[in-house]
């Protein structure tokens, strides 16, 4: 029996992903049609669905395509195993998009009852990074006469309580994405590394300006300290050390 082969427009409504970006990844060789439709037109077998299917996971958890179509096409790679990793990063995801719609939702129930939540409730509700009471005394007497302090104290001052739930979501973000490249064996170095190198830096100038040495001298905090080591080691062990190393790689490029 010979298969039904599913136009460009049908995969296309089918799978939510446009015409043009189904246009663009046959051009690059990452998904092709490999049959003819009944109508002489070039189409998709199920085969080809599910390859497509298989670059949006990929996608979903940041690798770039040249990679994914290195992967696809490698005939010794384990794509069952690969699956698994990332069913475990957006089983990751899915949590965090959870908790932060629990804390949305109690924001929006303390706004309707006209209450302010204080500082502590605001902790529980979101949950405590490595920036507590304590931390920030210590770093206001290490850098309380640097630029940089008085860049953070007065762009801290001026966000809103959406802002900081950007800030926390983007740095849940980036630890997620990091520990997923580790495990994943990106290279630091590679374009995907850069990537995230570039994303931390841009979530210290939230705060700050950072160049090429602030940011050198943050990553090489993480590791001195063992308080920021504990921090990227409790998500994924090693990580610490990864972060380093894809931030030094990035500058030294």
């Amino acid at each position: 029996m010979q298969e039904t082969a599913s136009t460009v427009g049908a995969v296309a409504a089918l799978t939510g992903v446009s015409v043009r970006t189904l246009h663009h990844y046959d051009h690059i060789g990452l998904v092709v049609p490999s049959t003819r439709t009944a109508a002489g037109y070039r189409g998709y077998t199920d085969a080809d669905v599910e390859r497509l299917h298989l670059v949006l996971v990929y996608r979903s958890a940041g690798l770039p395509l040249d990679e994914i179509r290195a992967l696809l096409d490698d005939p010794r790679a384990d794509v069952l195993a690969r699956l698994e990793r990332q069913l475990e990063v957006l089983h990751e995801r899915a949590d965090r998009i959870r908790h932060t719609i629990k804390a949305v939702e109690e924001l929006m129930n303390a706004h309707r009852e006209g209450i302010q939540l204080t500082a502590q409730e605001q902790v529980e509700i979101f949950g405590s990074t490595v920036h507590t009471d304590e931390y920030a005394a210590e770093a206001q007497e290490r850098w309380g006469d640097t630029e940089a302090w008085r860049q953070s104290q007065q762009r801290a001052a001026a966000m809103s309580k959406q802002d900081w739930i950007a800030v926390r979501d983007e740095g849940e973000a980036l630890l997620a994405d990091l520990a997923a490249a580790k495990r994943g064996g990106v290279a630091p170095g590679s374009p995907e590394a850069n990537g995230l190198a570039a994303r931390h830096r841009a979530s210290i100038e939230r705060f700050y300006n950072c160049d090429d040495d602030m940011q050198l001298c943050l990553v090489r905090m993480y590791l001195a300290d063992e308080r920021f080591t504990r921090h990227y080691e409790e998500r994924e062990p090693g990580l610490a050390r990864y972060l380093h190393d894809v931030v030094v790689a990035s500058i030294d490029r």
